[in-house]
């Protein structure tokens, strides 16, 4: 009964994210469409997409449960950084300034948007490459932490809920392109928000409430650590350096990530910024916040698991291992929405580039707007593939079978490039790079974060 229970909660969820998709159809015909959703987005599905593509699956069960454990209570900050240099920050500085720019400029990607404002042909080409090196990598590390929640939740090998939830993020974002992502996202953001509350308030209760849990956590010692008492209840931890140099990594990475500046250019208005920046931090505060608060507490159940042979993303499941059947699942849903909707924006700003940016005009000298929107969607199909070929080579399909899946998704774009002129080999060449996870992203995002940074800042003069 309680598999039924939480089968049907997936199956439900899953169900809503298609019909979306299939709805926003006709929002997806042209390039505008399919990458902006048509510039005519409200500050409410902008400030959720933006906050549901910032905090991944990630976050939730790796990062909450790392950083929690180093540092205690205090791993609240990186949430608090999060929502105001990454969320209310970014919106002040980038938000209006990004959007008036793109618009001026018809620019639908950061690489174009580079290349005209700096008429420069190099430098949207560069930044194209970048962005393609370093997002896949990105999209391949989202399945990172899912492992433990679906073994803990299903008897089942949780490989098939991950291709299951990665084909369905495809067929979404296919066939709706950015309106569906932003509509569903703003779903998944809610389902995040009632998510993250409901338990923290449960692994709270299971600890006695919140008051007995930090006195408990302040009687926690390490002197591996610290040997001040209290130290995991305390306001900056056991180590504030550190903990200073998380908080930045975490919140300003994000200024240069394509997935997350290309929110600021499909926003309806120049009002709606405003709205949208109140609005994106405060969801900020909840999901970031309530992720490393609820980490934070982690050292409570040190009995649980062991942190040195399990590592630090046994750390959550253990949290939630005595949670009922219902708040599983919704842990689960949360964790699948939050990879979801990065997923979903990886891929699309990733198929967008190589399309606008490389493909044509590099590769294909004229390329109409129907054919760019279908080579986008092939796109997403073989980016998708490639961030599953990356993950499970080895461990899961075997090589033969990955090769040929591989090759069955990439004959499609093959086809249709050289209907379009272009030498499919040399695209391909490009989707074999080894991947070295999710700090290439988000090192990728600081490499290129100067630059539009630098160009918005310049709007004013």
């Amino acid at each position: 009964m309680d598999f039924a229970i939480k089968i049907a909660m997936l199956l439900v969820f899953f169900g809503v994210m298609v019909g979306i998709g299939l709805y926003c159809r006709r929002h997806a015909t042209d390039v505008s469409g399919f990458v902006l959703g048509g510039r005519s987005v409200g500050p409410w599905l902008t400030a959720f997409a933006y906050g549901t593509s910032y905090f991944s699956a990630v976050v939730f069960v790796g990062y909450a449960g790392q950083f929690g454990w180093k540092y205690g209570i205090a791993a609240t900050w990186a949430g608090l950084g999060n929502a105001f240099l990454g969320s209310l920050l970014a919106w002040a500085v980038l938000g209006r300034r990004t959007r008036v720019m793109t618009q001026h400029l018809s620019s639908a990607t950061m690489p174009e948007f580079f290349g005209k404002r700096f008429s420069s042909r190099s430098l949207k080409l560069a930044a194209s490459v970048i962005i393609f090196i370093f997002l896949i990598p990105y999209t391949a590390s989202l399945y990172n932490g899912l492992s433990r929640l679906f073994g803990m939740a299903f008897n089942i090998d949780y490989s098939v809920c991950v291709v299951v939830m990665a084909v369905l993020t495809g067929v979404y974002v296919i066939a709706g392109g950015y309106m569906a992502t932003a509509i569903n996202d703003f779903i998944q953001g809610i389902v995040m928000i009632v998510g993250i509350i409901a338990v923290i308030g449960a692994v709270l209760h299971s600890q006695g409430g919140f008051l007995a849990a930090l006195d408990s956590l302040g009687r926690v010692t390490d002197e591996t650590v610290s040997t001040t008492p209290g130290v995991f209840a305390s306001f900056f931890g056991p180590d504030p350096a550190g903990l200073l140099g998380v908080v930045l990594l975490t919140s300003l990475g994000t200024w240069g990530l394509p997935q997350m500046v290309q929110k600021f250019y499909a926003i309806k208005s120049e009002k709606a910024i405003n709205k949208g920046m109140i609005i994106s931090t405060a969801f900020a505060v909840i999901i970031s916040g309530g992720c490393y608060f609820l980490g934070g507490f982690g050292r409570l159940f040190g009995d649980k698991v062991d942190v040195a042979s399990e590592g630090f993303d046994a750390i959550i499941p253990a949290m939630l291992s005595n949670l009922s059947t219902i708040l599983i699942a919704v842990v689960v849903i949360l964790v699948l929405s939050a990879s979801m909707s990065t997923l979903s924006s990886l891929v699309l700003a990733s198929s967008s580039t190589l399309t606008l940016d490389f493909i044509k005009g590099t590769i294909v000298k004229d390329m109409d707007e129907k054919r760019q929107v279908l080579i986008m969607r092939l796109l997403i199909v073989v980016f998708i593939d490639v961030g599953l070929h990356k993950r499970y080579n080895s461990e899961r399909y075997g090589r033969k079978a990955a090769g040929a899946h591989y090759a069955a998704a990439d004959c499609g774009v093959h086809r249709h490039l050289r209907g379009a002129g272009a030498d499919p080999v040399q695209v391909q060449r490009h989707l074999h790079r080894p991947a070295h996870g999710r700090q290439l992203g988000r090192a990728g995002g600081g490499v290129s974060g100067a630059v539009p940074l630098r160009a918005v800042l310049e709007a004013d003069h």
